[in-house]
């Protein structure tokens, strides 16, 4: 028997914005829409055109609080192949919210609060 990845998923309270913010900040676009009949929820699939990896953004229609994230220790993590050029733009957004030097890498925060952690190719 053998298991292979397929997604991971993070709720979010505001679909639209949070496209947007994964759109600008990562590159991911929407490869999939499930929308339920009676509009309870919205599953939306994000890739990043290379791997097979997907990202599902999952959003309630009566949900009316933010997600407890907990201390935020669970991330993404996401190379990036020009790391100057990502850590200027994640940082003109203003959605970095730790950086460790001394390893090499930053974390950004998703409109909900998610950590995405950014590392360099090599």
């Amino acid at each position: 028997m053998q298991f292979t990845f397929a997604h991971n998923n993070f709720n979010v309270r505001d679909l639209t914005r949070s496209l947007a913010f994964y759109r600008e900040a990562l590159g991911l676009t929407e490869t999939r829409r499930v929308e339920a009949p009676d509009g309870s929820f919205t599953l939306v699939y994000l890739g990043d055109g290379t791997t097979p990896h997907l990202l599902e953004l999952t959003w309630l229609r009566d949900w009316d609080r933010p997600y407890e994230l907990g201390d935020n220790e669970f991330h993404l993590a996401f190379r990036a192949d020009d790391f100057d050029a990502a850590h200027a733009l994640h940082a003109q957004m203003g959605c970095i919210c730790f950086e460790n030097p001394k390893m090499g890498i930053y974390f950004i925060a998703d409109p909900d609060g998610y950590w995405l952690e950014i590392v360099p190719a090599t």
